[in-house]
């Protein structure tokens, strides 16, 4: 083993932030779309086992704990992805040609969540071979996050040893998400009678749902989220079963796009709806839930003594999927995201690396 991997130089907070850097790059420069991981999940193996760290894998998700793992501690945490969305037709740069530029690592994948991944794998080196942590660190680079996949986290998280809290890495600008949007899709059908139009025959669905739209249109929960605000639905689309100019629809389906905040469960807002409506509403998943984890945690704790703010966001991440408090917080800006010429500063990986290495000594120092 080459000095350069020797676990001693782990906590060379400048060798970690370049090796980091490095390794953008390699990922930018391998597609990796969801469900096509495969390659970006071997680097980061090899990436892992040439520092003689033992890694094990389920599908594309690639998992590693610290050296000293102790079954009597609990677990942290340390989430980010490494599949990314297709690139959209307004780049005007490679989005697979990694690019340095003022400052700037350009690239699919560069801000979202490729700086948040490998910030967080140089912050589980730095604390690795280190003994006598409080808390175990277990470290998961996962796939299929953007589409929430089931082959993602969720199939991880099983075969992981319990984890009690922890941190997925998003662009936050390294503030702290401690609150996050349920998302609940319905599919909502009003049943009615075929007939033909010119004879006035049968009941027409889409007038019977008529209300129900007008129902999610100026309905407002009662509990009002300081960190999220309100539940939003939206009516997003409508059909009916017939293309026919003279025949009045038996069938009519709307979707409804609801943001749950994490003041009410799902199970809450959808018999709320039903008490309401008249059509039948049927949730397409009920697994994007909201979330929010404790201003007094410790983990939060640690990020308000270090002067960090927090606040609620309002996009979905792996964060939903998991049983136990997550914190969202990593380098980057949220608003880059799916953007093209994506890009991310270096200065907000090297600073998001010193950030969490900081964020975590202050915890443990406080236990």
């Amino acid at each position: 083993m080459s000095e350069h991997y020797d676990t001693a130089n782990f906590n060379n907070i400048a060798l970690l932030q370049k090796d980091a850097v490095d390794l953008l790059k390699n990922l930018i420069a391998i597609p990796s779309f969801s469900k096509e991981e495969d390659k970006t999940a071997a680097h980061i193996i090899q990436f892992l086992t040439a520092r003689t760290i033992k890694v094990e894998q389920a599908k594309n998700n690639v998992w590693a704990t610290n050296l000293h793992f102790d079954t009597a501690k609990p677990s942290l945490l340390l989430n980010s992805h490494h599949d990314t969305v297709r690139p959209n037709k307004g780049y005007t740069l490679e989005p697979f040609h990694p690019i340095e530029k003022e400052g700037k690592i350009y690239g699919l994948g560069s801000n979202d969540a490729g700086g948040c991944l490998v910030s967080l794998i140089a912050t589980f080196l730095y604390f690795y071979p280190q003994t006598n942590l409080p808390y175990n660190i277990v470290l998961v680079a996962s796939a299929e996050e953007e589409i929430s996949g089931h082959d993602g986290i969720e199939l991880a998280l099983p075969q992981l040893p319990t984890i009690d809290f922890g941190i997925v890495g998003e662009p936050t600008k390294m503030e702290m998400a401690i609150a996050e949007r349920g998302l609940l899709v319905l599919d909502v059908v009003a049943t009615g009678i075929a007939g033909h139009a010119a004879r006035e025959e049968g009941v027409n669905a889409l007038y019977k749902i008529l209300p129900d739209i007008d129902w999610f249109k100026s309905f407002e929960f009662e509990k009002v989220s300081p960190l999220l605000g309100k539940v939003k639905m939206s009516v997003t689309a409508i059909e009916t079963d017939n293309k026919q100019h003279n025949v009045v629809p038996s069938n009519c389906k709307m979707v409804v796009d609801v943001r749950v905040n994490e003041l009410y469960s799902f199970e809450e807002i959808l018999e709320t709806i039903g008490q309401h409506i008249n059509a039948i509403a049927t949730p397409r998943s009920v697994r994007m839930r909201s979330t929010s984890i404790a201003l007094d945690h410790p983990l939060v704790k640690a990020g308000l003594l270090l002067g960090k703010g927090y606040y609620g966001s309002v996009t979905t991440s792996d964060k939903a999927l998991m049983p136990f408090p997550a914190l969202k917080m990593g380098p980057g800006d949220s608003a880059r995201s799916h953007t093209a010429d994506e890009f991310i500063f270096i200065k907000e990986i090297e600073e998001g690396i010193v950030t969490y290495i900081q964020l975590l000594e202050k915890m443990f120092n406080h236990e």
